[in-house]
């Protein structure tokens, strides 16, 4: 390995102080050799310094982790991707009887399944899983079944863990440990915050403004609701060794296979498009990313929590993993620079920049006019001087806390008919891109950002 990681190391530094992130921890996998390093504090109040053995929150990271317990039961013959998941879990239904009957753990695994997310409190106790899916009898579509991509942050993957349940006969947290943890050598990987080391736990951080700098977030941990989806907590070498497992056809540093080679092709192999090509991939596997840099084909992996992030990038036509855990952000352009700075070093491929605008089209703009939105979140597209403009309408509290106004604007910059470029409306916000299509109905139906898909409303 080539990598110039003195140099890394401050250009990191340098970052982090221009982006308010108090800390970074940063492995690299290549052809077998690791290197691993840390930079910055995990708590800006205590000053304690981050190192490659703190625990981080890994977000929605988790889902992979949580893919991979669920190709286990595959591989046992215990479940099949394609089968429904009443065949499994005969009480499963949501308020679309053709969802309720043909919902599949594939639909699941690739974020295809349309339901929203509407489980209410299901509490913080064992059952958290049984009860989420015994209370989503009235949960409507967002989209029909199979129609689109439209990421779940926590329901699709809860579904996914109590079928796990039932067919294990343990709580998901157990399982997680016994099929993965455990047989993986994972030291410092815990799925609970009752199994954290706080001693060595970073704290995670928001930040209103540059001049003030980070704030402890108010937010220690997510719910248990989103624990299959979202809660898992890992350190720098624990998640190489999950990228290891990539890498090599299913097995870990160890020497132990934790999933068949079929199983993790087919994690990799089966698809389903992203409507926004453009800010993370045009594709998502089971439990994957898929990205497209420069003709090449690279898996991501990425989780936000209230305060901390977490990136992997699995390369495996480079024999090459890269990950990077912060108690910060998120920013997709400090992940981007350094990401780049070590592939530049390595030799690989790199990542490729957003889109530009396109300025020769010319669009009906009123076909994209209207209100987007799901609970908790609020879009309006309207028209200003032959200009299309997004509008977020956020929820007053967070508002507040992070003092901001209700109400943000931004300009969409056409770059297809479909996908535009969306520049940031503040020093602390990165460029996005953001994909408004489906004229079936003449009006465009569906906004899609950030993973996320928003139904037409207005």
């Amino acid at each position: 390995m080539t990598l110039d990681v003195p140099r890394i190391r401050t250009r990191v530094a340098e970052l982090l102080s221009e982006y308010g992130i108090p800390s970074a921890a940063i492995g690299v996998l290549h052809d077998g050799t690791v290197v691993e390093f840390a930079v910055g504090v995990r708590n800006v109040e205590t000053g304690e310094a981050a190192t490659i053995d703190t625990v981080y929150q890994c977000g929605s990271m988790t889902k992979t982790w949580t893919a991979l317990a669920f190709m286990q039961l595959v591989d046992e013959g215990k479940v099949d991707l394609d089968e429904p998941v009443r065949t499994y879990l005969p009480g499963f239904r949501v308020a679309d009887p053709e969802a309720s009957a043909k919902i599949t753990p594939r639909h699941l695994l690739y974020h295809a399944d349309g339901v929203e997310e509407a489980y209410g409190d299901p509490g913080e106790d064992d059952d958290v899983y049984e009860r989420m899916v015994a209370t989503i009898a009235d949960a409507s579509q967002v989209f029909p079944l199979g129609h689109t991509h439209g990421y779940s942050a926590a329901l699709g993957y809860a579904i996914l863990a109590r079928i796990l349940e039932v067919l294990d006969g343990k709580r998901w947290d157990d399982i997680m440990r016994d099929r993965l943890f455990d047989p993986m050598g994972l030291t410092s990987t815990s799925s609970w915050r009752g199994q954290v080391d706080e001693t060595r736990a970073a704290t995670g951080h928001l930040i209103r403004s540059l001049d003030d700098g980070p704030i402890v977030t108010p937010v220690d941990y997510l719910p248990r609701a989103f624990g299959p989806g979202g809660n898992i907590t890992s350190t720098i070498p624990d998640v190489l060794t999950m990228a290891h497992v990539l890498l090599n056809e299913g097995v870990a540093p160890n020497g132990k296979r934790i999933v068949s080679a079929e199983s993790m092709q087919e994690m990799m192999r089966s698809r389903v498009p992203v409507p926004d090509p453009y800010l993370f991939g045009p594709a998502w596997a089971l439990g994957l990313i898929v990205c497209d840099w420069h003709g090449e084909t690279v898996y991501a992996t990425d989780g936000s929590t209230i305060g901390q992030n977490a990136r992997l990038r699995v390369l495996p036509d480079s024999n090459t993993a890269i990950a990077m855990l912060t108690n910060g952000g998120p920013r997709e352009s400090l992940y981007r620079t350094v990401f780049n700075e070590i592939l530049v070093d390595l030799g690989t491929v790199t990542i490729p920049d957003l889109p530009a605008p396109d300025p020769t089209l010319h669009l009906d703009l009123s076909r994209y006019e209207g209100v987007y939105e799901r609970p908790g979140t609020r879009f309006e597209v309207s028209t200003d001087s032959g200009t299309l403009c997004l509008t977020l309408v956020l929820d007053p509290m967070q508002a507040e806390f992070l003092q901001k106004p209700d109400r943000i604007s931004y300009a969409l910059q056409p770059v297809s008919e479909t996908h535009f470029l969306m520049p940031p409306a503040d020093p602390l916000e990165d460029p996005q891109t953001v994909a408004i299509y489906d004229f079936t109905d003449g009006a465009a139906r569906y906004l899609h950002t950030n993973c996320r898909v928003h139904p037409r409303s207005g």
